[in-house]
């Protein structure tokens, strides 16, 4: 999809200030390209360093103390998987993270580009660069501030020493403009919040300033980094997530590491973009407006870490940033059902801003550190101490905020169309049921959108029943990143065998389902209703075809019921998917599919009573093409059963779909039996 239509297709959702940007960025290449830097060739120093330089702002003594001893064990055990190469990385465990190779796929085998004018590296072609994703992810030095965070809690140097070495190599290896790691301004952002993070926490290990401050190598790559993002930056329709890491990086490195004279300029144009692209990224509901759970969570770490280094450095960005980071904070806390896990809406490719809390859940961690800088609402789930949460609210030392958040927690988020359907607190075990009626996704090109209108999850006391199947890749494997992105893919209907939203690339969308939400209530007797329609199907050539959905939550019956009203002109084929989650066992017979699977240690049993007017068939690991599959992380997949339900409609169908929860006894293994 790297070809000559894909950049047609790419120029047509740009606008006009948009082209005139990549053109002033493209001239910029151009005159940049004779600054490369080869490997094993000389480079001048540093330009413009100042007299001194000097490390980060430090962590007080006492925050030591208060680390919970789990906290420190996790973050020692895990400086210990990466030295011991078993540190997983996108669903992949890289045996060489000792001694890496920064530039290796090991999804595909194939090796990027270490010595190429970056300008001129086209990272969609997987046969040039291999799985970038894998190969990005590396060098984004997650895995070397872990270590750093295990030197900072144990003391020892090994640790440091492993850092040292692997800091050295990198900069060694990608001098300025050469090879695959100056391509995308989004891991130069995040890789300097981890050097600043490193240094930070080696600031007692003997050696550090001789790996920083009077290291050429180093202050060569913190110039260079910090240049670049001040010159190249995310515009119009790639302003989301990546222009908020630019921002943040920038903005971040320019405070922690002021090394030299345009250093004052450079955070005062980080600050006053990060001001704009988070407010433009961040809807009214504190929602991020890529309608990607994963990227709310990602862009709101980045938002925080920066907001805390510039406070901590005495730039504070005022109280309208931290107003709309505490939304999002609010936001991501309402979301979680009672397991703690987050909606799986659009994309997810566990982006981070700062890992030191090994394998600590993101959002838990997420979590923590609002919890440690702007303080909880009485409505948050229980928050645990963290070490990412005991550092950040040691540097940013702000008193709890409490004005203007939400008393009560939030079940519906208008600006983004979605809305949470879930059995009220003591009223256990917990149903949750996410339904999204927003729009198709961010800016023109929608990037991380899924073709997903009207879809819907629900949870059984945290148990996928109807699943949203995820992400599993971006780059290479095309079929894969085309099917998890699209209709079929998710629990809704498919009318002639088309998407509802046109894709014209892995990153591109050329034309997006509008939705409209239409009820959001809760009736007298408790009964919780949402209703949305979306127009994707409205240029079909057989005839124009509405799709209407309503969601009945029953919580005193513990029964999900859906009905879709299909309005269309001419006959078309209808298919309703039901995406089982990998933990249920479906036995489909007819109309109706019994469901089971187990929870602590106790078998739980729903009835699926699916409408007659289809004919329905049961689907699981299938490759040719792609159905019945889940991905629990980024870069791995399983299958999963996929019902779906296919036929010939006509006019005005509507179709019911009830899932009913049976309450059963420990030792009752009979379906379908309550007690």
């Amino acid at each position: 999809m790297s070809g000559l239509g894909w950049y047609i297709r790419r120029l047509r959702r740009m606008s006009t200030g948009e082209m005139a940007h990549r053109a002033a960025i493209y001239a910029r290449q151009k005159t940049w390209a004779t600054r490369q830097v080869r490997q094993g060739s000389g480079a001048p120093p540093a330009a413009g360093l100042r007299d001194e330089q000097r490390g980060p702002v430090g962590l007080h003594e006492v925050t030591r103390h208060p680390v919970p001893t789990r906290v420190r064990v996790a973050a020692q055990a895990a400086g210990d998987q990466v030295l011991d190469g078993t540190w997983p990385l996108l669903g992949v465990a890289r045996q060489d993270l000792p001694d890496p190779d920064w530039f290796a796929d090991p999804v595909t085998g194939r090796r990027a580009p270490d010595d190429a004018l970056a300008f001129g590296i086209n990272q969609r072609d997987e046969s040039v660069t291999g799985n970038v994703k894998q190969v990005w992810e590396l060098s984004r030095h997650h895995h070397l501030t872990q270590l750093a965070a295990a030197y900072w809690v144990t003391g020892d140097e090994k640790y440091a020493e492993a850092v040292d070495r692997q800091l050295r190599s990198w900069w060694r290896q990608n001098p300025f403009l050469s090879g695959i790691h100056w391509t995308s301004g989004i891991e130069l952002g995040v890789r300097l919040i981890s050097w600043v993070w490193i240094r930070r926490l080696l600031t007692e290990w003997p050696k550090v300033q001789d790996l920083f401050e009077h290291n050429e190598d180093c202050r060569r790559q913190v110039r260079w980094h910090q240049e670049y993002l001040a010159t190249f930056h995310s515009e119009g329709s790639s302003a989301n997530n990546h222009a908020v890491a630019e921002d943040a990086g920038l903005l971040v490195s320019a405070c922690a590491l002021p090394w030299f004279e345009e250093s004052d300029r450079w955070r005062e144009t980080a600050s006053k973009r990060l001001l704009r692209h988070l407010a433009a990224n961040t809807g009214a509901d504190g929602l991020n407006r890529e309608l990607a759970t994963d990227y709310h969570r990602f862009v709101t770490e980045l938002a925080l870490v920066a907001a805390t280094e510039a406070r901590a450095a005495g730039h504070d960005l005022g109280d309208e940033l931290w107003r709309t980071v505490t939304s999002s904070l609010d936001a991501a806390a309402a979301l979680l059902d009672v397991s703690g896990r987050p909606p799986r809406q659009g994309d997810g490719d566990e982006g981070r801003a700062l890992v030191v809390d090994g394998e600590l859940d993101p959002w838990a961690a997420l979590l923590s550190a609002g919890a440690a800088t702007v303080g909880t609402c009485s409505w948050w789930p229980t928050t645990a101490p963290s070490l990412v949460g005991t550092m950040l609210g040691t540097l940013a030392e702000r008193a709890p905020v409490s004005e203007g958040r939400p008393e009560a927690r939030p079940h519906s988020f208008p600006d983004a169309g979605l809305v949470l359907l879930r059995t009220p607190a003591g009223l256990e075990p917990e149903v949750w049921c996410r339904c999204d009626g927003g729009p198709h996704g961010f800016l023109s090109i929608a990037a991380h959108a899924h073709a997903d209108a009207l879809s819907l999850e629900v949870r059984h006391d945290g148990v996928d029943i109807l699943a949203d199947p995820g992400t599993y890749c971006y780059h290479g494997e095309p079929e894969w990143r085309q099917y998890f992105r699209s209709t079929a893919a998710h629990n809704t209907i498919r009318v002639d065998g088309r998407d509802q939203s046109i894709s014209g690339g892995p990153f591109l969308w050329t034309h997006h389902a509008g939705s409209t939400s239409l009820r959001d209530e809760t009736s007298a007797d408790g009964e919780q209703v949402w209703a949305a329609a979306h127009d994707g199907y409205r240029n079909l050539p057989r005839g124009r075809v509405r799709h209407q959905r309503c969601v009945r939550l029953r919580a005193d019956h513990r029964t999900v019921v859906v009905r879709d009203l299909v309005t269309n002109h001419g006959r078309h084929q209808v298919e309703l998917f039901f995406h089982v989650g990998p933990e249920v066992t479906a036995l489909l017979d007819g109309d109706r599919a019994l469901l089971s699977w187990s929870r602590g240690g106790t078998t739980r049993h729903a009835t699926l009573t699916l409408p007659a007017e289809l004919t329905w068939s049961a689907h699981r690991g299938e490759i040719d093409p792609p159905l019945g599959w889940y991905s629990p992380a980024f870069g791995e997949r399983v299958p999963a059963t996929t019902l779906v339900g296919a036929g010939d409609v006509h006019g005005h169908v509507a179709l019911e779909t009830e899932l009913v929860f049976h309450e059963v006894s420990p030792t009752d293994h009979a379906l379908g039996v309550g007690r």
